[in-house]
């Protein structure tokens, strides 16, 4: 697959997991809010990985932004936060290690490969 279309899937495979995980709890945010986040963690990514960082660390930095956009977005108290983004978190794992695991796309989580 080639990289623009690895990296739009990122963005939509990640706004899944933000738009999903916040409807779970019934605290959902609008598609473009999870659209945004999605767009925003991915390209922060893939701009740490074209300054040619440690893989952790590309992994790293994009969490503080999705954590805030999305207490933003949320708009509600820290502890509802917190759970929809651990929900956020748990779908985001299940959809890397199916697409890990049976697609060979690595691009949710670099630095754990599944195949």
């Amino acid at each position: 697959m080639n990289y623009a279309a690895s990296f739009i899937l990122s963005i939509l495979l990640t706004s899944l997991s933000y738009f999903f995980g916040s409807h779970l709890l019934k605290n959902g945010i609008a598609f473009w809010q999870a659209l945004l986040i999605g767009a925003s963690v991915v390209s922060l990514g893939a701009i740490t990985e074209a300054f040619r960082a440690p893989i952790w660390l590309i992994v790293l930095v994009p969490f503080p932004v999705g954590m805030f956009m999305l207490y933003y977005f949320l708009g509600k108290p820290l502890h509802i936060w917190f759970l929809t983004y651990l929900t956020i978190l748990a779908i985001y794992t299940v959809i890397h290690v199916a697409m890990s695991y049976f697609f060979k796309f690595h691009s949710l989580i670099p630095a754990w490969k599944l195949s």
